[in-house]
């Protein structure tokens, strides 16, 4: 089973964390990995534009004007595209982006992107991560310690519970995002140079991938 340091807010390293290996040791697979990313991102997108159709506009009850006589193509309708505030010809219309993804192939990209991480040194393991107030300074005291620069790349910090002074002196330093193990997906994952993840996070996420 592979292992990592087990470091405290000092950086410290208090001892070794012992990870499933069902989890951070599944081989690299990129395929399922982008067929994965694709599904999210495609699910984040609205398809809310929307033009109305000569059947949605308002009016158009009568001929707007005589058939001859009057020098203008007939018209029957003024929902016409052909008339001035009628309908739009092949405007856009409301449609879904969304892709189903099944359980167990999400759990799969999920478990190759913790996986790269681990096997890349990317992961870092602490005891607990506690603020004693809110504050940006404390934080940022706690990435140094570790080694942890959030200029050199997005750094994810995942927690097993949301704890507001934890989020609250985080949410001011650049690059760096705070996540509750339940809410962890494979975009929060991918999109990070580094993963810094408590001992109580790790087991909640080897609880529900394992």
């Amino acid at each position: 089973m592979p292992k990592v340091s087990l470091l405290n807010m000092q950086g410290e390293a208090v001892g070794e964390l012992e990870l499933n290996q069902k989890v951070f040791a599944a081989p690299y697979n990129e395929a399922v990995i982008y067929q994965v990313m694709h599904a999210l991102r495609a699910n984040k997108r609205q398809g809310n534009a929307k033009a109305k159709t000569r059947g949605e506009v308002s009016g158009g009850g009568r001929k707007p004007f005589r058939q001859k006589g009057t020098g203008s193509a007939r018209q029957g309708s003024k929902r016409s595209p052909l008339m001035r505030g009628g309908a739009i010809t092949f405007g856009p219309v409301l449609r879904s982006y969304r892709q189903s993804i099944n359980k167990k192939t999400r759990r799969l990209a999920l478990c190759s992107a913790l996986s790269k991480r681990v096997s890349d040194a990317r992961l870092t393991a602490l005891d607990k991560l506690e603020m004693e107030e809110y504050k940006t300074k404390a934080f940022i005291s706690v990435l140094d310690n570790i080694k942890v620069a959030p200029n050199e790349g997005r750094v994810l910090v995942i927690v097993a519970n949301r704890d507001e002074k934890t989020v609250r002196s985080a949410a001011n330093i650049p690059n760096v995002y705070v996540v509750e193990a339940r809410n962890l997906n494979l975009l929060d994952v991918v999109d990070t140079a580094k993963v810094v993840a408590t001992s109580d996070a790790i087991k909640a996420i080897e609880e529900v991938l394992a």
